[in-house]
């Protein structure tokens, strides 16, 4: 009796890629042409694209059986258009990996073979970081080091989204429904033996990349606030310091008065008093508003995406899909 064939998907989300994408087909397609015992398929995922990334995915899908393309009816960003292509992946094996060929489509054959080793996820780190400016390297650092301390589950330092999943690994993904999604924390959550394989990023191959400070800021809060309280407790221990620092400083005031007496009042240490309780109060505050924000997000339970076609021979498109 011939042996089944193992599947593969390859999952790439792919926002304004324009510039790059017809090179990271060829390289990709390249790849998979030398897996004999794999049968394969590579899902696009279009995330609300303004330029004429949908177009050229459609033209590589006519001239390669394996392609199939997801176009969400607008962008809801790269966490939610991983999930889609997880969604629709029937791979016995998953890899998520970037269109802009900074992760090296080559890798794919020493990713597989250690999935056939036995690992359920294989996550690729980085030796290097080409391609990015010395502040964003040492806030990387700094995002991972206080995951490291604040958060409930440990994410493996310098690993990206470029990973392999096995089919028992994406099933549990798919399990967890939240709204918020930070997939880097979700894949460490899952468990599962992990093998962790050094490689050398490369440079971005052409285009911009479309993450700024501000998207970069509030994604590391995401990360934060989706996996650990610990802001809420910090929030908890400021305010008893606080009040003991202001009882002992009550305390010594009136002993000054009883003492020595206090002719005249102290408005520039008042002042600054009171600004600095008034801002542990706001930041305070901002935290909690923080957790309350994702619980009024989760409580909602809107889709994750909207599916405006998925583009694939002989499939009719749904209308939607969550």
């Amino acid at each position: 009796m011939k042996k089944k064939k193992a599947t593969l998907s390859i999952v790439v989300p792919a926002y304004n890629e324009q510039e790059v994408i017809e090179e990271f087909h060829r390289r990709t397609a390249t790849v998979l042409d030398t897996l004999a015992d794999i049968d394969s398929e590579i899902i696009y995922i279009n995330d609300g694209s303004r330029d004429a990334t949908i177009a050229l995915l459609l033209k590589l899908m006519q001239g390669d059986a394996r392609v199939q393309v997801l176009d969400l009816s607008r962008n809801f960003g790269k966490e939610a258009a991983m999930t889609a292509g997880l969604d629709h992946a029937r791979g016995d094996a998953v890899i998520v990996i970037d269109a802009d060929l900074q992760d090296p489509p080559e890798l794919i054959p020493g990713m597989l073979r250690e999935w056939q080793a036995g690992y359920h996820v294989v996550c690729m780190q980085r030796l290097t970081r080409d391609g990015e400016s010395a502040l964003k390297k040492a806030t990387a650092r700094g995002f991972y080091a206080v995951m490291g301390r604040m958060g409930q589950i440990r994410v493996p330092e310098n690993v990206g989204d470029f990973r392999l999943l096995s089919r028992q690994a994406v099933d549990a993904l798919k399990q967890l429904p939240e709204r918020t999604r930070f997939m880097k924390g979700l894949f460490a959550w899952v468990g599962y033996s992990t093998k962790l394989v050094p490689y050398k990023r490369d440079p971005r191959h052409a285009g911009v990349t479309k993450w700024n400070y501000w998207g970069l800021w509030n994604f590391a809060l995401e990360g934060i606030t989706s996996f650990s309280v610990a802001p809420l407790k910090m929030a908890s221990y400021f305010g008893m310091l606080t009040a003991l620092f202001s009882m002992a400083y009550g305390f010594f005031v009136l002993g000054k008065a009883f003492l020595y007496g206090d002719p005249v009042p102290g408005y520039p240490s008042l002042m600054v008093v009171v600004l600095f309780l008034g801002g542990l109060q706001l930041l305070a505050i901002g935290v909690v508003g923080e957790y309350l924000g994702r619980m009024f997000i989760e409580l909602k339970q809107r889709p994750l995406y909207l599916l405006n076609q998925h583009h694939r021979a002989g499939l009719q498109p749904p209308s939607d899909c969550d």
